[in-house]
């Protein structure tokens, strides 16, 4: 079979040239149509509910509303994890599903979560609301913009952003546009309790009169000749004048007062907003573009902006419209640049297979790995497989496997011209001795990366591309290897001037020769010796800095800022001017971003928003270069906290992995809040203690104050008032009573009873005010229904996890240590905090997310390697061959741990999916190897000179691939994504290769008890009897 590809595609060079073409052409068409995004499309299998419960303390919404739900929730059995965070009026719970869920079936999962929510309503509280569901939590509004709105009123805005959304959503592939941050608004009427009680009008009289003049009535029809004819009343206020004319009284009596005459009707913007946005200290609120998840987001994104544009010109003097980060940009550039350092990559191999093996022998081979990504790209466009950094890296990873094919075949072919053979000749001969060799390693390096690749989890799901394209691009460069190269190499290959026998001649092969003479006299010491470096390495693994998730290129980092629980909004609103201000006058700083009582709309799949809570700010920082982040989150780390005495401050970078929440997290589970707030501080200390930890905190934070009036029930009964009126006239005497609403447009705009602001002047004039007494029917002092106001600390946010409460102290790595280095700072400690019965500890953050990616890998590698090991062993149909294969590829780790120790780069994600890479490599180079020592003891050749013919017949092969790759790994050295991947490529390939050349023939010669003739004294005499005979 061998024979007659390789003669037949000499043979018809119409059907090559077809073939070269189509690669071409399909390349061409395949780069243009391919999907392009940043990350590979991945699904957040996460939900949110949440159950607003006006007027309870954080305990009974634990207790009435998050127990319910979860309980419900607990016997799905497709969930994960369940995670609650109980607050005072409102509980979120959040709802994990399993990874082995897919996207196609996660809508039904969240069918099934509606369903159970709906049938526990009935057994909530009667104060508690409806569960809001958002279960689209992980859509990704990668077209991310703040409009700023200084000089424009709330109403002004909410019709701009109606303008804007209504001018998106209508582009083709915009899936979703979200807006946040619009400016609320609050209708009050301020009546002095005095006039209220002098009049002696109930506080529900305003409210029923309220409610039932703005409601919508049913139409009245009649019958006109042929046409029936709607009768309508209209609502009885429309707007906050409407509402002056409104009047107050006993119905029947002269008595009556219109609104205006006792109350001042006005419609203000919300004191306490939910969030406040600002861009570039400019008031502002954002859009949120997403795309639908089968588009091309660059073309999407460039859609979206061509229409940004057209709006501009409408848009009000003083609005701009800024991208806060626009993925369709971020993707084409890192594509681009990618596609670049791909294209410098191949050139570079191209250019030193021209200098070692001659221009003519370069070309053959660079043409052959040219039309190899060609033509994965076209199959790439073909399977729906998107251009993004997984897929793109594959390119790269298998960059040293693609070039190895042509390159044996190539070589073949010079070494078969060079002893007087025809190109055809040597092509067929070279084919059929190591085509199947290498079309069995190239499905072993295949086989690598399934394991990861067809994982049934989350990783599989992220990972697939990498999978895919590497087994496409492997196949193709196989395929391509055997049909174009021997044309090309007919074409382009010249034999020498000289033609000889042995063309393995010079000082190169002499001195390789005399090496191995040495090593196999000393096989016993070589293989100690070998096996002692990769001992040491396997031990010096521990130094090598860890972290799972490399950090991102992206030119954005965040600053996380948390003033006390329970802080006033507008307080921390203040705070974060100041904090603006320092970071605009930051040099390198372009846009600052800041959020107040929230976090952002999901811009990015790694952004993990933080939901409603007003002691919380966010800065999202834009600055020129990437590269300038960690100097100034360093410095900034150390700066910030002087400046900010009461404030939680850190600056994030952000990383490539699933938000960990910290970098270093353990969690104590238990019944008592007060023993796991004290077990929380213990571990706090420690963190302190030790000086690599910064920013400790715990995820509880800090008690609330909460004043609680002590009712005189008999008194209150004797009164005939009701604790609800007491709390009503609470209300009406603080934040106001909500008595109405008014209906404009879209928008429903609450309208509060509330006393003016001059009688609002703390807990002392709230024991002045007087309660509605209905069975009285008049007003009762509230200092005859009240004994007095306690003041009391109470837990705002109470954390559960799996049903129990639990509370995580939490902490930043020091800016020069990885996340892995600051854990094992404390981990000793930690673990030995003595635990009372009942309570427990485990490990979160960092360690947890790595941990959890680590042993997803850990289930599916062993499969994949179990697939290679059984190729190989039917390959060669034995059992000493394939065990010398499977010796080598554990030593190749002395490489990797050398470079990533030498160059101080952690070892990430991508440093493994380099490993994989090179034991493929290696693998590849072993089989060949082994293969051509096998032949030549079939064809007769004594069993030494076999392993030496064989050994120096692999030397150039192996020395060009691994050379060729490591330089074609340096365009990749500055891109922080892919720089430990490119250190273990190429620190792995030069130790690999010297294992290959020297371990594999030693390991044969000692598994076949191959002994060197005892007269042989040295390479150059059994050099030149090889020759004779």
């Amino acid at each position: 079979m061998a024979l007659s590809i390789s003669r037949a595609s000499i043979k018809r060079p119409v059907a090559v040239w077809l073939a070269i073409i189509f690669c071409l052409f399909g390349g061409y068409w395949g780069l243009n149509t391919v999907g392009r995004l940043e990350d590979p499309s991945f699904t957040l299998k996460t939900a949110l509910v949440f159950v607003p419960y006006p007027g309870a303390t954080a305990v009974e919404v634990e207790e009435e509303v998050a127990d319910v739900i979860e309980n419900a929730l607990q016997q799905m059995k497709q969930l994960d994890r369940v995670e609650s965070k109980s607050m005072p009026g409102m509980a979120q719970i959040t709802v994990d599903i399993v990874d082995t869920y897919g996207r196609d079936e996660i809508p039904q999962v969240w069918d099934e979560m509606r369903r159970r929510i709906r049938d526990v309503e009935g057994e909530l509280p009667a104060g508690a609301r409806a569960p809001i569901i958002n279960d689209d939590f992980g859509d990704v509004f990668g077209m991310f913009y703040a409009v700023t709105t200084e000089g424009l009123t709330p109403q002004q805005q909410r019709d701009l952003a109606r303008s804007l959304r209504v001018g998106l959503v209508t582009v083709d592939g915009v899936a979703n546009v979200e807006v946040q941050g619009l400016a609320e608004e609050l209708v009050t009427i301020s009546i002095p309790s005095a006039r209220l009680t002098g009049l002696g009008i109930p506080p529900n009289q305003i409210l029923g009169l309220l409610t039932d003049e703005n409601q919508v009535f049913t139409n009245g029809e009649i019958t006109e000749g042929p046409a029936r004819i709607g009768l309508s009343v209209p609502p009885g206020y429309v707007t906050p004048e409407g509402l002056e004319e409104l009047r107050l009284g006993v119905a029947g009596e002269v008595g009556q007062v219109a609104v205006n005459d006792i109350a001042r009707v006005t419609r203000d913007e919300a004191e306490q907003p939910s969030q406040i946005i600002r861009q570039n200290g400019a008031a502002a609120f954002t859009l949120g573009v997403s795309a639908l998840t089968n588009r091309n987001v660059v073309e999407v994104g460039a859609a979206v902006s061509d229409r940004i544009e057209q709006l501009r010109a409408a848009l009000p003097e003083g609005v701009e419209i800024t991208p806060i980060y626009e993925q369709h940009v971020v993707v084409d550039e890192a594509v681009s640049s990618f596609l670049v350092s791909l294209g410098q990559s191949i050139a570079i191999v191209v250019g030193a297979l021209m200098l070692t093996m001659g221009w003519r022998a370069g070309l053959v081979v660079g043409a052959t790995l040219g039309l190899t990504v060609f033509s994965t790209l076209f199959f790439m466009s073909v399977f729906g497989i998107q251009m993004e950094r997984i897929s793109l890296g594959a390119l790269i990873i298998a960059m040293g496997m693609l070039v190895d094919n042509a390159i044996v075949i190539t070589e073949g072919m010079v070494i078969g011209m060079a002893r007087g053979k025809s190109a055809e000749d040597a092509a067929v001969e070279t084919e059929g001795s190591t085509s199947i060799p290498l079309l069995g390693a190239t499905v072993i390096g295949i086989m690598a990366f399934s394991g990861i690749g067809l994982s049934p989890d989350a990783t599989g799901e992220f990972l697939f591309s990498l999978f895919a394209v590497i087994a496409i691009s492997l196949l193709m460069s196989w395929v391509l290897a055997v049909t174009v190269t021997p044309y090309l190499g007919k074409l382009l290959l010249k034999a020498p001037k000289n033609i000889s026998d042995d063309p393995y001649k010079g000082a190169f092969y002499g001195v390789y020769r005399g090496f191995l003479w040495l090593a196999l006299r000393a096989r016993i010491p070589v293989v100690l010796t070998i096996l002692g470096i990769t001992v040491w390495s396997v031990m010096a693994f521990g130094q090598v800095k860890q972290a799972f998730f490399p950090a991102s290129n992206t030119p954005i980092f965040y600053v996380q800022f948390q003033m006390p629980q329970g802080t006033d909004i507008n307080v921390t609103e203040r705070e974060m001017r100041r904090l603006e201000q320092m970071f605009l006058a930051e040099e390198g700083v372009t846009d600052v971003t800041t959020l107040v009582g929230r976090g952002a709309s999901r811009f990015m799949l790694t952004y993990n928003p933080e939901q409603a809570d007003a002691s919380y700010g966010q800065l999202i920082v834009r600055v020129a270069d990437a590269a300038m982040i960690p100097a100034i989150a360093s410095r900034l780390n150390e700066d910030l906290p002087a400046e900010f005495p009461h404030a939680l401050i850190r600056v994030e970078e952000i990383v490539f992995g699933p938000p960990a929440g910290a970098d270093v997290a353990v969690r104590f589970s238990g019944p008592d809040p007060v023993i796991l707030r004290q077990l929380a501080d213990e571990a706090t200390s420690i963190f302190e203690e030790a000086g690599t930890i910064t920013n400790p905190r715990t995820n509880w934070r800090q008690r609330e104050i909460l004043i609680e009036p002590v009712v005189d029930e008999s008194r209150m009964r004797l009164a005939g008032a009701t604790r609800s009126a007491i709390a009503d006239t609470i209300r009406f005497g603080t934040s106001g009573l909500r008595v109405g609403e008014l209906r404009e447009g879209d928008v429903v705009i609450p309208i509060l009873l509330r006393l003016p602001e001059s009688e609002r002047d703390g807990i002392g004039h709230v024991r002045d005010l007087s309660v509605w007494s209905a069975g009285a029917g008049s007003y009762v002092p509230m200092a005859n229904l009240v004994e007095r106001f306690e003041t009391r600390l109470a837990e705002a946010l109470i954390h559960r996890r799996d049903r129990e409460r639990t509370i995580t102290a939490l902490g930043g790595a020091r800016s020069d240590l990885t996340a892995d280095e600051a854990f094992r700072s404390v981990r000793a400690e930690i673990e030995a905090i003595p635990l009372p019965e009942g309570y427990s500890m485990e490990w979160g953050g960092e360690f947890e997310s790595a941990g959890e990616a680590q042993q997803s890998l850990g289930k599916q590698l062993p499969l994949g390697f179990l697939v290679m090991l059984t190729i190989s062993i039917l390959m060669f149909n034995k059992i000493r061959q394939p065990l010398i294969l499977w010796l080598v590829v554990p030593m190749s780790v002395t490489g990797m741990v050398l470079g990533l120790l030498l160059t101080g780069l952690p070892f990430t994600f991508t440093a493994l999916l380099g490993f994989l890479s090179l034991s493929g490599m290696l693998m590849k180079n072993a089989i060949v190897l082994v293969e051509e020592i096998d032949l030549q003891r079939a064809d007769g050749v004594a069993d030494y000179e076999a392993v030496m013919n064989g050994s120096v017949s692999r030397l150039r092969p192996v020395v060009l691939a691994a050379g060729t790759t490591i330089f074609g790994m340096i365009p990749l050295l500055p891109d922080a994504f892919f720089a430990s991947m490119a250190v273990t490529i190429m620190g792995g390939l030069a130790f690999a290769s010297v294992l290959t050349l020297v371990a594999v023939p030693v390991l044969y010669a000692l598994l076949f008890r191959i002994r060197p003739p005892r007269r042989e004294m040295n390479p150059t005499t059994l050099h030149s009897k090889l020759i004779s005979s």
